[in-house]
């Protein structure tokens, strides 16, 4: 069965986006992001949103978007520290925010992909992590139990796909994006190429399975998060023009 092939973003989000939605979005600080996706959900004006995803971008951009609006109540990520905005809402007690380890974060979505409920885990033991979570006891170790985690909603970027849905990511773009994608009861993917042709089966990422929609972003804008820039060596102390 072929995916669905929007024109555009806002398209995409037509008929799908309601209040009240839990939302899992790919991406790594602003690596990654489904950029048009998420300011199509912005233009959206949905409320109430629960937001799954590594952290919430910085001010101004990615899913800091949303936070400006006040368009999210619960965020479940694993990073605060870009996001001035997302720092003072929680601290303010605007927004509701459940931290996860970044690891335990990746598996709660892969389970939830998988059809798993939950799983357990040495991560958070004895922290703040484990306050009211079941554990047990394996081999003389102590395991915290997590739930797996699924979404109404996931939006995702990939660098190609085919007709079929079938996604291929880039390098270190590819982060959450994959496990974000199965744990979604609906997947939208941006994408900056479309094949009319089957991607190759060895190269495939994400199966289109898991993918309901595609839109194809050009030049989608990609920020910077932190600039880190050395002097050429030509204009360094000492160095020869």
């Amino acid at each position: 069965m072929k995916t669905i092939l929007c024109r555009t973003a806002q398209e995409t989000l037509t008929s799908v986006v309601t209040d009240g939605m839990t939302i899992a979005v790919g991406g790594f600080g602003l690596c990654g992001i489904p950029s048009e996706l998420i300011r199509a959900l912005h233009d959206s004006h949905a409320t109430d949103l629960t937001v799954i995803s590594n952290n919430m971008g910085v001010d101004g951009a990615g899913l800091g978007l949303l936070l400006e609006s006040r368009q999210v109540r619960k965020v479940i990520a694993s990073y605060v520290g870009e996001n001035m905005m997302f720092a003072d809402q929680y601290l303010n007690g605007d927004i509701e925010v459940e931290f996860n380890p970044q690891g335990t974060l990746a598996e709660r979505l892969r389970a939830g992909g998988a059809g798993i409920a939950g799983f357990y885990t040495r991560t958070g033991v004895s922290t703040p992590v484990a306050t009211g979570k079941p554990t047990e006891v394996f081999d003389g170790e102590t395991y915290l139990f997590e739930r797996s985690l699924r979404a109404d909603l996931s939006l995702v970027h990939a660098h190609t796909a085919d007709t079929y849905g079938n996604l291929t990511y880039r390098r270190t773009a590819r982060n959450f994006n994959p496990l974000v994608a199965a744990a979604g009861v609906v997947t939208i993917a941006e994408v900056e190429n479309i094949s009319l042709e089957a991607l190759d089966p060895e190269v495939i990422v994400t199966p289109g399975i898991y993918v309901d929609r595609v839109v194809r972003v050009l030049c989608p804008e990609k920020h910077i998060e932190q600039r880190t820039v050395r002097p050429h060596p030509a204009h360094e102390v000492g160095g020869v023009q």
